[in-house]
């Protein structure tokens, strides 16, 4: 079978796609901690019910061979893609009602494992339809509307969503109206998806691929230095994975309780464009850096990039200024870090899935990232209430020191971010 010829029309559906991907991922993973710090549920009940969210990311692997080998690509997102607008949709109408919190929790449960399929379905379809040559091309903007959505998402629906808190006074009603006009946003980005991605089947799959699945996980584990290995991606964001819990609560809550009291508002815009093009340029000049010099020059300064800002946090919950001005430069300097940061940790993993079955033992790794954010994250809100924000900022600082110690005993692969960079997924 002779592959269509998508490559001319990939302007029309490669943003679109990868802007539906990023959407409900951050909503699901930041905007709801935000919403539920807004309608009264506590930063324990927070950080341990959201980050059980990060599960089907964690698990994906599991069932991308079923994704991989029944129909197609396109069905597959846009099915994901629908649920995840109706699901949404339920949020929304949750909120009013006695039973909010759980009914609301089961809706992101839902569309948490659609949005997981949705990018094992989007990211093969993107390898299915373009060539090799585009694919690379394509790269940057995969990333640049991944980005648009997480300005979408942290930005425009919370400063959507502090607006109406105004307009209502009520945050319920809100909160309500903002999931059901983000619901609406994804069912449009779906019917768009529908009409602009091409239809490309692959016929290439055989019953042998569902009987290697066993074999890729055992090559995975007989890798060289894999249990430092795993401890290390499990340990890399062990400050940061409790810190992105609750760094918006805290510029939420009020005084009394060592918060900034910030508007939802003014969170949304901090995060949502400060904050993301931070993260931006700081992942960009990471990129760089390690392009140049390789990865084993990096990663120690990288690992301190990604910590070291969070030191700031401390100072804000001591001193609690009343200027948003300060709070906003924490912000940027620890998200241009974490995104300067990052690059060493991608490229890491990268390294990890090299050889024999290299898709697959990369989705491995990034299961295990996932899980290096879920379990910390899950008792990040206990933490900071037992031992209040200044005490719990200086713990994330602490968490720190075992990835630090870690990273010296890692192996690297000689100047590696020189190696053969037309190396593609």
């Amino acid at each position: 079978m002779t592959k269509p010829n998508t490559d001319k029309n990939a302007w029309a559906w490669v943003p679109t796609l990868y802007f539906t991907e990023g959407l409900p991922y951050v909503i699901i993973i930041t905007l709801s901690v935000i919403m539920y710090k807004k309608l009264g549920v506590s930063n324990a009940d927070i950080g341990l019910y959201t980050s059980w969210l990060y599960l089907p990311w964690v698990i994906k692997p599991l069932w991308s061979p079923i994704v991989d080998i029944k129909g197609t690509k396109r069905k597959w997102f846009l099915y994901m893609q629908l649920l995840i607008g109706i699901v949404f949709l339920g949020v929304g109408f949750s909120i009013p009602t006695n039973n909010f919190f759980i009914v609301s929790l089961a809706c992101f449960w839902i569309a948490a494992f659609a949005s997981a399929t949705n990018d094992i379905a989007s990211d093969g379809h993107y390898l299915i339809a373009l060539s090799e040559k585009k694919q690379s091309f394509f790269l940057g903007v995969r990333s640049t509307f991944y980005r648009l959505a997480m300005i979408t998402g942290q930005g425009l629906i919370v400063v959507l969503a502090g607006f109406l808190e105004t307009y209502y006074g009520d945050n319920q009603k809100a909160w309500s109206l903002t999931m059901i006009c983000t619901a609406l946003l994804m069912i449009t980005l779906t019917a768009i998806n529908l009409l602009v991605t091409p239809k490309v089947e692959e016929r290439t799959h055989t019953p042998s691929k569902s009987i290697r699945f066993f074999e890729v996980f055992a090559t995975f584990f007989q890798k060289k230095q894999i249990g430092l290995i795993i401890a290390f991606i499990l340990l890399y964001r062990l400050g940061e994975s409790q810190l992105v819990k609750m760094a918006a609560p805290f510029l939420l809550d009020t005084p009394e309780t060592g918060g900034l009291a910030l508007s939802t508002t003014q969170v949304g815009t901090i995060y949502g464009t400060f904050g993301v093009i931070a993260l931006t340029i700081g992942g960009i000049l990471g990129g760089i850096a390690i392009s140049v010099q390789g990865l084993k020059k990096w990663m120690l300064p990288m690992i301190l990039a990604l910590n070291l800002p969070n030191l700031f946090y401390i100072l804000l919950a001591f001193w609690q200024p009343t200027s948003i001005t300060f709070a906003t430069i924490v912000v940027i300097i620890e998200q241009f870090g974490y995104g300067f940061g990052f690059a060493a940790f991608l490229m890491f993993l990268i390294y990890v899935a090299e050889g024999i079955s290299k898709t697959s033992h990369y989705a491995i790794a990034t299961g295990f990232m996932a899980l290096g954010m879920m379990l910390p994250g899950m008792i990040s809100g206990f933490i900071q209430e037992e031992i209040g924000y200044t005490g719990f900022f200086i713990w994330v600082a602490i968490a720190a020191i075992p990835a630090i110690i870690l990273s010296r005993y890692l192996q690297y692969p000689d100047d590696y971010g020189k190696k053969d960079k037309s190396k593609e997924e």
